[in-house]
């Protein structure tokens, strides 16, 4: 014999809707989905609920039970106390279409737009070969079920609508680890896809997505982390900088040996500020002119300098450009006036 159970169960469309209670006789060894479909069966016949296998496998029946985003068929009716009452309401994140059904499609588009498996050209299917440890190594993000439950309780598009255009989320953030680290992927770009097209800087990693997901993937330390170092890597890691710059430099040594500074052209002329407003003048074209300086010239560049024997200096090695260690030239004091700059400030002109 059951016990009738205090349920709040959200009703409504995409124009509104609210919990509304009900008293539900709940057995013993039963899931939330279960009470789902006696519902159904007994006092709310035109409830909607997207389900499909009952096994933790399809991912079709996330909800949010309680605040908290999980699977109904794997959410068991005894974790709760007997005098608890349980909420049921669809997914936050998304946009409801009725009921307990929200519209995911966010989801599927975003899996569209990212660059499908690009296998080596002289291999044919059937003639892949890797190890068993690289095999091992991706496995873990194959058995995501797709429930959304991770795109669901990630706040960087659950609490901001308009970073879901920017946004990929962790869902394609495993799937695009996954393609990075597969041995015989030809893509190199994938990183610097991610972070640029996939929002993966958006990502703070509070690991909400790895507590939520049904099928226990270390989501943040295994997919989402190791893509972050490996973008940091290629954009922040000094010795890779500076890797960087010495094969840069043998690119450019050509530009190095060339003439004299006086008989290149290259040095630096003099800032004019012909055809600026004057400084009484505020007028809108005027602060427009002053705020954008057309007629500044900008500075071209000089040509490295070099010792007798062609070495750089110290501060040329530590310099963020092929350049002079001074892009504005060795003539130049600071602070520059207002008037050269190609900025302005709203208190410039207090």
């Amino acid at each position: 014999m059951g016990t009738k159970r205090h349920f709040r169960v959200w009703r409504g469309d995409e124009t509104g809707g609210d919990l509304q209670d009900y008293q539900v006789e709940v057995n013993e060894g039963e899931v939330v989905l279960d009470v789902i479909h006696r519902l159904q069966a007994t006092e709310a016949p035109d409830l909607a609920c997207r389900w499909n296998c009952k096994a933790g496998k399809c991912g079709s029946c996330s909800m949010e039970i309680n605040g908290m985003p999980k699977l109904g068929c794997m959410t068991r009716m005894s974790t709760f106390e007997e005098n608890e009452t349980i909420s049921v309401s669809p997914l936050r994140t998304f946009p409801v279409i009725r009921d307990l059904v929200t519209d995911v499609s966010f989801n599927y588009q975003k899996s569209l737009e990212t660059p499908a498996f690009s296998p080596p050209e002289d291999l044919a299917p059937g003639e892949y070969r890797m190890q068993q440890v690289d095999v091992e190594r991706s496995q873990e993000f194959r058995k995501c079920i797709e429930c959304f439950l991770c795109q669901n309780t990630c706040h960087v598009v659950r609490d901001h609508e308009d970073n879901k255009t920017a946004f990929s989320g962790p869902r394609v953030f495993i799937r695009a680890a996954e393609l990075d680290m597969h041995p015989l992927d030809t893509r190199t770009d994938r990183k610097q896809y991610a972070q640029a097209q996939q929002g993966l800087g958006y990502c703070n990693i509070t690991k909400c997505c790895t507590e939520v997901c049904p099928e226990h993937i270390k989501i943040t330390d295994n997919a989402i982390i190791p893509m972050k170092e490996r973008v940091v890597d290629r954009r922040y890691d000094p010795l890779v900088w500076l890797g960087s710059k010495i094969f840069r430099r043998g690119q450019n040594g050509a530009a190095a040996s060339g003439p004299a500074l006086g008989e290149s052209g290259l040095d630096q002329p003099a800032a004019t500020t012909a055809g600026l407003p004057a400084d009484g003048d505020h007028s809108a074209a005027a602060d427009a002119e002053r705020g954008v300086n057309w007629h500044r010239q900008v500075p071209r560049p000089q040509a490295a300098a070099v010792d007798e024997k062609g070495h750089l200096p110290i501060s040329e090695l530590a310099f963020d450009k092929p350049a002079a260690p001074s892009p504005f030239g060795e003539d130049v004091t600071f602070p520059l006036p207002d008037k050269s700059l190609n900025y302005h400030h709203p208190d410039q002109d207090r």
